[in-house]
């Protein structure tokens, strides 16, 4: 009976540990340069990733329905906005990693300020303004803060106030501004309008191409994106328009993430931190932040995308991701008061 109890005892702390060599990663992301992400960890750690890639809001329903019978260890979202409602949400555990710490800086992790971080930025990208470079003086637009001027009515184009991106912008102006001036730059962002806010980043720049817009907010991997494109009609577009890193002498061009977080009820959590340790990596850094022409987010890591290079330098904002996350709610207030659609 002891021999028995002895085999028993061994047979399930082979299982066990052959269940730990496993890793169930929920991703919003769909790059190929991910797979080298997965393989890096894998031959590093022997920890194989079994994965499931949705958008943002699909995973988080996904999340929701499974509650604690969840498989989730990772969860990879590209926006602070949606990173922080999923927090909110409960969906994420705080987390104690040295490695983190150390290597992510603090205004790029988020979670309740004062106790350990639930989710952290590994790579970064900047909202950015384009401009019609036979209609607009760039003077008049290199702030966010002048797009609302009333010099630039019937000129501006944006996608839905409503849309992640446009949140998170928001809440940094509250965050950097105060919310009575933020509510000031939304509306005279409505008042600015040259066609109620529609379409994502690339018809905004398409917009500005053809003197539909006069200027217009993207993420700079959209206008990356058509520079580096063959299509004739891409080639064109970008000859009309002009690129600028906004309040370049303020508070800095602002700053989006697309980041990671230890799922609540993550089977395997050892080897989740493990993983969360691994992209904020030198290697992983690049990997991460090459698969959608974003710069790491760790600072001592150089970015080798000669793309993002050839945008130059810029002054980046400061603000806290977290803080941003958490103005959303107001920054919605503001856009439902001020009719941004």
């Amino acid at each position: 009976m002891l021999k028995l109890s002895l085999l028993t005892a061994a047979l399930l702390a082979v299982s066990a540990g052959a269940h730990a060599q496993e890793l169930n990663v929920y991703s919003a992301r769909h790059y190929q340069t991910d797979e080298l992400l997965y393989k890096g960890f894998t031959d590093q750690t022997g920890i194989k990733i079994n994965r499931i890639e949705a958008g943002d809001a699909a995973l988080v329903e996904r999340l929701k329905s499974e509650g604690a019978k969840s498989p989730a260890d990772v969860i990879l979202m590209v926006d602070a906005a949606r990173l922080w409602r999923a927090e909110a949400d409960g969906l994420f555990q705080p987390v104690s990693s040295k490695v983190l710490a150390e290597r992510i800086p603090a205004n790029l992790q988020g979670g309740e300020p004062g106790k350990d971080p639930q989710w952290f930025g590994f790579s970064t990208r900047a909202r950015v303004i384009v401009y019609n470079k036979a209609a607009v003086n760039p003077a008049d637009v290199d702030t966010y803060e002048k797009l609302a001027d009333p010099k630039n009515k019937g000129k501006v184009c944006t996608r839905s106030g409503s849309h992640p991106y446009m949140l998170s912008l928001l809440g940094s102006l509250i965050e950097r501004n105060g919310e009575a001036a933020a509510e000031k730059w939304a509306q005279g962002m409505v008042a600015n309008m040259a066609r109620n806010p529609q379409g994502g980043d690339t018809d905004q720049i398409k917009g500005v191409a053809s003197g539909e817009c006069g200027v217009a907010l993207t993420n700079n991997y959209y206008y990356v994106r058509m520079a580096r494109s063959d299509k004739p009609e891409d080639k064109a577009a970008i000859a009309k328009i002009g690129f600028l890193w906004p309040d370049q002498a303020g508070q800095g061009v602002h700053m989006n993430v697309a980041g990671g977080a230890v799922a609540r009820h993550a089977p395997h959590k050892e080897a989740a931190v493990k993983f969360l340790e691994y992209l904020a990596s030198d290697k992983a850094q690049n990997y991460f932040a090459a698969g959608n022409n974003e710069w790491p987010a760790v600072r001592s890591v150089k970015s080798d995308n000669a793309a993002l290079e050839a945008l130059g330098s810029f002054k980046a904002e400061t603000v806290s991701i977290g803080a941003i996350g958490r103005n959303q709610v107001t920054a919605q207030k503001i856009l439902d008061r001020t009719g941004y659609r």
